[in-house]
């Protein structure tokens, strides 16, 4: 009884004192640096309400609310949208560009703004109509010239046709001749001599100018002339425009913003024909979604480096224009993008699954022992332990030991992060979740809607799926029988109906019709299944089966994923009553 008196009682030795003082303070800093659980706009073990028609809306959308047209009073169309930004920032930084090696430089929202005016009058000036029936196209990589391009069309109510090089030669002459564009922006000399000889070839006698934002060469314009096509720098229709300032007039909600060309799997591409509204609609379903938890403000930057010509980062851009933060583009090269991170810093990351598993990669190859890989391991579940309780931070012990080198390879200063275009595998943004310290949203749509049509909540840290409808629009699931998917199973065709459903292909009916049913719902060809909570997961596709002789239908994706084990697969067919592999 003594001993066990002293030993309760006796003085500590020194570095039992030190031990203790070091747990006690980094307890007490643990609990000081750990913030609030992220709060969700909706109770996560259910997160979908059922409506009529089978449909599900999002859960934030009450009985009484319709689905959502804007977020803001005051920005019902793009070109308000971009006006309010101007506002709200006090006329702050809007459009950042850099050369190697150098800091980043940035025009202000009332320089794109006046700039705009001025390209929009010079092309009224060359006889293009204030109307949305004036088609101008944009052939150019990610750069301010192509946000400066894209305004000046809708501050006269013109329609933007992004134009890029995937789609081929002679795609580029389809779209040109179906959409009547007459005048197309360029960047580069490269470029023109691409539009040139399709001209010369007499393949596209629509076109009749193209304004370069690139200094070229005198010879080009003088190769211009002899097919009827005016070359003329972006200087110099500005300037012409500045001279002859055309008062603005603006599109209404109804008129058409962009005809998006997506590139099918035969035939020519389609023309998905999109509205201000339908624009306006998906970015305040976005906004609308993550409220709770991120509010975007002047002080937050984004990196431009997906293709503008894609939706995605089209309405991603007028969220950040809304409210009045800043875009910086790369440098044009991929590979300088990890600089481009460091030297921007940004705070809103828009990006695909493929290169967030080069993240992932690199971070697992740098674990180069055993010991590394545990501790790593250990890491990552510790961090997603917090994660699943709500909690998102980058000052953790394990991000200062562990994971402070990845977070700042991509600026260190990432709050918001949101993935789409693809599907990405739960075990990387398992892992990414955990070692970013921010938020990270899957996203899941097509052009057709606008880019989104769901997105995961604030707040729920479960993988494999693609989150809840958008509070724009509402999903249903649609019985496929052939491919045994019954919506009485809770599983079938993804169709969506909402502020963000597109107008139809231009000049396409047939297409259309493929697409949008009589009742305006718009079929994906995706296979659904909708989760105990409430969220989707995209489980097959309609579209990739083969229909055998016997009549039955097989999947090729599923064939390939047996047969590939033993070698590379270059191509799966049908052949008379049986699917066939063709190996590499």
């Amino acid at each position: 009884m003594e001993s066990l008196f002293q030993l309760l009682f006796s003085p500590l030795p020194t570095p039992a004192i030190i031990s203790l003082f070091a747990l006690a303070a980094a307890t007490l800093f643990y609990l000081n640096t750990r913030p609030a659980p992220l709060r969700s706009p909706a109770d996560l073990k259910c997160q979908t309400l059922g409506i009529k028609d089978g449909a599900r809306k999002v859960a934030l959308l009450k009985d009484n609310n319709n689905l959502l047209a804007y977020y803001y009073d005051d920005a019902k169309t793009l070109y308000e949208v971009f006006q309010r930004g101007m506002k709200v920032s006090g006329n702050g930084p809007c459009l950042g560009f850099r050369k190697m090696g150098r800091p980043y430089q940035w025009l202000r929202y009332k320089q794109v703004s006046d700039r705009a005016e001025h390209l929009g009058s010079g092309l009224l000036q060359r006889g293009l109509k204030p109307t949305p029936d004036t088609f101008v196209g944009i052939f150019a990589q990610n750069r301010p010239e192509w946000i400066i391009g894209e305004m000046a069309c809708y501050t006269y109510s013109m329609v933007v046709v992004p134009l890029y090089d995937t789609l081929g030669p002679e795609a580029l002459v389809f779209i040109i001749e179906q959409a009547g564009i007459s005048t197309v922006l360029c960047d580069n000399q490269k470029k023109v001599e691409v539009l040139l000889q399709n001209c010369e070839k007499g393949q596209t006698p629509a076109l009749k100018t193209v304004i370069v934002m690139d200094p070229f060469d005198s010879g080009l314009a003088e190769r211009g002339a002899k097919c009827g096509v005016d070359v003329v720098s972006m200087q110099d229709v500005e300037d012409a425009g500045k001279s002859d300032l055309q008062k603005p007039v603006p599109p209404k909600p109804q008129d058409l913003s962009i005809v998006c060309f997506t590139s099918g799997t035969t035939g020519n591409p389609k023309g998905a024909m999109l509205t201000h509204e339908n624009v306006v609609a998906d970015a305040a379903g976005v906004l609308k979604t993550f409220e709770t938890s991120i509010v975007p403000n002047p002080e937050d930057i984004t990196i431009s480096f997906l293709p503008l010509a894609h939706m995605f980062e089209r309405v991603v851009q007028f969220v950040i224009f809304g409210a009045g933060a800043r875009v910086g583009f790369f440098q044009g090269d991929i590979k300088l993008l990890p600089d481009d991170m460091k030297t921007l810093q940004p705070t809103i990351f828009p990006v695909v699954p493929r290169l967030l598993n080069r993240v992932y990669d690199k971070v697992q190859s740098g674990a180069t022992t055993p010991f590394k890989k545990w501790l790593l391991n250990f890491a990552v579940q510790r961090k997603l332990a917090e994660v699943r309780e709500g909690i998102v931070r980058n000052n953790s012990l394990w991000d200062k030991l562990i994971f402070h080198k990845v977070q700042e390879s991509l600026g260190g200063r990432v709050r918001v992060m949101v993935t789409g275009a693809a599907p990405i595998s739960p075990s990387v943004l398992d892992f990414l979740r955990a070692s970013l310290g921010c938020q990270i949203f899957e996203a899941y749509g097509q052009t057709e809607c606008t880019a989104g049509c769901t997105f995961t909540m604030p707040g729920d840290a479960t993988s494999g799926h693609v989150g809840v409808p958008l509070p724009c629009n509402v999903v249903k699931l649609v019985d496929v029988e052939e491919m045994n998917y019954f919506s009485s199973n809770g599983e079938g065709e993804v169709c969506i109906k909402g502020m963000n459903v597109f107008k139809g292909y231009l000049k396409d009916p047939e297409k259309t019709a493929e697409a949008l049913d009589n009742d305006g719902w718009l079929h994906t060809g995706d296979i659904g299944k909708w989760l105990p909570s409430g969220v989707l997961k995209i489980i097959d596709r309609k579209k990739n089966i083969f229909k055998l002789a016997q009549g039955e239908y097989i999947a090729p994706e599923k064939i390939e994923n047996v047969y590939v084990r033993s070698g590379p697969v270059a191509q799966v067919f049908v052949h008379g009553d049986s699917l066939q592999v063709r190996r590499a």
